[in-house]
């Protein structure tokens, strides 16, 4: 069992190439479900990991990364699968993007590496962007979309805070003020 969230995040790994055949191939209802249980994978490795007690830093990494291409190509297929949905959407999407991109580049910066930080907004995004995806992607209320790139720019700004405060690298900072701790 202590295995099985670093499995989860290799599937993760494992999914993208598959999500962009399908994004690439058209097929959006497929590539939708897809996508749904690439993101639940996201959950429930973090999950298992505290609930079997096996966190440690190469599942954080690997975590991260898995997230990082999923991330990073997410724009791309859904380019392919909804053209027109992201050109009206662009504002939004633009400012997702940097919320990404900027404390990506910041840690790279400043550590040298991918944060891996983890933190409580972080996970909460997550599970709120996924909803705005898919509610987007659906044709359902864009608004959902909307409130997670809100909230989507409050984890940035803490992530790029943490990666600013930390005296030295670390994995799993719930928090700015777990970061403000380490640091006094």
């Amino acid at each position: 069992m202590d295995r099985l969230p670093n499995l989860l995040s290799i599937l993760r790994i494992l999914a993208v190439p598959a999500l962009g055949a399908l994004a690439w191939a058209g097929a959006a209802s497929v590539w939708l479900w897809a996508l749904v249980g690439t993101l639940a994978t996201d959950v429930a490795d973090g999950f298992l990991a505290r609930r079997f007690g096996c966190q440690s830093e190469l599942g954080a990494r690997l975590d991260s990364r898995a997230d990082l291409l999923l991330y990073a190509t997410l724009p791309v297929f859904a380019w392919w699968l909804f053209p027109d949905l992201l050109r009206r959407e662009a504002g939004y999407l633009a400012v997702a993007v940097a919320c990404f991109a900027v404390p990506i580049a910041i840690g790279y910066l400043r550590w040298g590496q991918l944060t891996s930080y983890h933190t409580w907004a972080a996970k909460g995004t997550a599970v709120l962007m996924g909803i705005g995806m898919l509610s987007l992607f659906t044709d359902g209320p864009a608004w959902l979309f909307h409130l997670a790139v809100v909230a989507l720019l409050y984890e940035a700004i803490e992530e790029i805070a943490i990666t600013l405060v930390l005296p030295a690298w670390r994995a799993d900072v719930p928090t700015l003020w777990h970061a403000l701790e380490a640091h006094a």
